[in-house]
């Protein structure tokens, strides 16, 4: 039995390898400049009073797509940005998204500088919506090594794509693909460091468990009409009462989270977005499991929405790095006089 097995691995050998074709689909840009056109990319600045209102559309839209939410978020993330760096690089209305991963092995330099406008040289990874936007605010670094934030227009000679690398199936038609700098033309919003260091940093990190929060919604509302239609089940009921405590938990950790940003729009927020974010992201997983379990195999094959969110969530949720985000809420923590768990 042992070699059967070995001789049906290297049979299929290559069959398990294939690639995942790269994939676009246009009607992601169409459903997000039907969003610009009716005036839903016109949100609440965060930290401005209304954060919550904020939250609530991008827990709306990641109920509906997660790939549009990649699109949307990245857009109003960028309309905020630029709001608060007090920057409008290009006059024409577009789509916009923000690309700051920095991994070792792709970097952007900026050179020969005339003023805020510069030249781009290098490859930017993770840009999601690459093949669908219009511009994009990405973290470039400087040549005494410093990050410097620069609006690039996406349709010029200099900017080209490569999707290849690609190969996500969750997610998949966000593409968040490598794009290549070739003395392409940016021009700088703010200072150097400027990115990182303004508030909405932490605050628009809130707002991505937010959309979390809204697509694990979605998940959860199959079940519960399920429950309201079908036959008695005490226990399709219990995994409703688990979606629903952890739910109702993840709700008021963000309700209290923007609630302290209102109250306190200049002040670091790092704490209270990492413990929202672990929050939303336990009862993510939660709702996932007890959703799935409770409903079977029947929503994942035959409900076009659910099955979309049921593959994409797992993916999109690993924007939070896990146990190093759960270290670093731990490091915060420890630096701190009191733990403030008091009732």
């Amino acid at each position: 039995m042992g070699n059967d097995a070995q001789g049906i691995d290297a049979v299929l050998a290559d069959f398990a390898r294939r690639p995942n074709g790269p994939m676009v689909d246009d009607r992601l840009r169409d459903a997000m400049s039907l969003c610009i056109e009716r005036g839903l990319d016109d949100l609440p600045m965060p930290g401005g009073g209304q954060t919550l209102l904020r939250w609530q559309s991008l827990a709306a839209v990641g109920g509906i797509d997660l790939a549009l939410l990649k699109l949307y978020e990245g857009h109003t993330d960028a309309l905020a940005i630029l709001h608060e760096l007090s920057s409008a690089p290009f006059a024409e209305t577009g789509i916009w998204g923000v690309w700051a991963a920095e991994p070792p092995s792709a970097r952007v330099t900026v050179s020969q500088r005339n003023g805020d406008e510069v030249r781009l040289d290098g490859r930017k990874a993770w840009c999601s919506g690459a093949q669908q936007i219009d511009y994009a605010l990405i973290t470039a670094w400087t040549a005494d090594d410093q990050p410097q934030l620069v609006a690039v227009r996406l349709d010029q000679p200099g900017v080209s794509i490569d999707a290849q690398a690609w190969q996500a199936v969750g997610m998949a038609t966000t593409a968040s693909v490598d794009v290549h700098f070739d003395n392409a033309v940016g021009h700088c919003v703010g200072a150097p460091e400027a990115y990182l260091s303004r508030p909405g940093f932490w605050q628009g990190g809130a707002g991505i468990a937010a959309a979390w929060y809204g697509a694990a919604v979605s998940i959860a509302r199959s079940l519960h009409r399920q429950r309201q239609q079908g036959r008695p089940d005490q226990h399709a009921d219990a995994h409703l009462g688990a979606v629903d405590a952890a739910l109702y938990g993840a709700s008021a950790a963000l309700r209290a989270c923007a609630q302290w940003i209102d109250a306190n729009p200049d002040a670091d927020a790092r704490l209270p977005v990492q413990r929202v974010r672990a929050h939303v992201e336990m009862a993510v997983e939660q709702v996932c499991r007890h959703v799935g379990r409770a409903l079977g195999a029947t929503p994942f094959c035959r409900d076009p929405h659910f099955a979309r969110l049921a593959v994409d969530l797992p993916v999109f949720i690993r924007q939070s790095h896990a146990e190093r985000d759960l270290a670093h809420l731990g490091q915060l923590l420890a630096e701190r006089e009191s733990e403030d768990w008091s009732l």
